[in-house]
């Protein structure tokens, strides 16, 4: 477990566009899923199919997550919600590019999620524009209201209009979770818990809007339970 672990960390210092492009990159952990939405999204399930749409974007087609689900989860979580389709994993790395098209206020935000099992349980990064108690951390919803479980983050995620690089590493053994954003060398956020180990991974916001594109995911598959 320790040499997987430190394999992970020598994957999450590995730049974007050099690195992440195909298994050897990622020692024991094979790509699994990758997607530009050249083809389309048939490979994504939203909480509301409506609320998204596959866009030209200025160098590449985006899945642009461009107005507000109609979708009410069981507890208090995120409302945007894009999962990958008939794909659970246990550690990973999952990578993509974002683009936040939200008016600019504290909790201007974009969220990933894993370890989904179902709409009561499952893991979330919020990348919020400015850090408070239930916004800029990682969370988990277990059939309750989600529940902060960072143990590092920073005073808030610095959206403006442009692309930025996202990434969380996720080991299962110890439990930890690692976020970076743009910096692929520091994690922005940290994070230790067991509760899920295995889950679906996806993309979105918790009430606002956003573009995305080269999803990449490596990673271990599991087996649902």
């Amino acid at each position: 477990m320790r040499r997987l672990f430190l394999s992970l960390l020598l994957v999450a210092s590995l730049p974007f566009a050099a690195g992440l492009r195909g298994a050897a990159d990622v020692p024991k952990m094979p790509l699994l899923f990758q997607d530009d939405f050249k083809k389309g999204a048939d490979a994504w399930e939203p909480t509301d199919p409506k609320a998204w749409k596959v866009s030209d974007g200025k160098d590449a087609k985006v899945f642009s997550q461009f107005a507000q689900s109609k979708y009410k989860p069981p507890h208090r979580s995120p409302l945007n919600i894009a999962l990958v389709k008939d794909l659970a994993v246990g550690d990973f790395v999952l990578d993509a590019r974002v683009q936040s098209t939200a008016r600019d206020y504290p909790h201007r935000d974009v969220c990933l999620f894993f370890g989904y099992q179902d709409p009561a349980h499952f893991y979330y990064v919020h990348l919020g524009r400015k850090t408070d108690d239930h916004a800029n951390q990682i969370f988990i919803v277990n059939q309750a209201d989600r529940k902060k479980i960072s143990t590092q983050t920073t005073d808030g995620t610095p959206w403006d209009d442009g692309w930025h690089h996202v990434r969380i590493v996720r080991t299962v053994g110890d439990g930890t979770i690692l976020v970076y954003f743009d910096d692929m060398k520091a994690p922005v956020m940290t994070a230790t818990d067991k509760t899920f180990t295995w889950g679906r991974v996806g993309v979105g916001s918790f009430d606002d809007t956003a573009n995305w594109t080269d999803i990449q995911l490596h990673g271990v598959k599991a087996e649902k339970k």
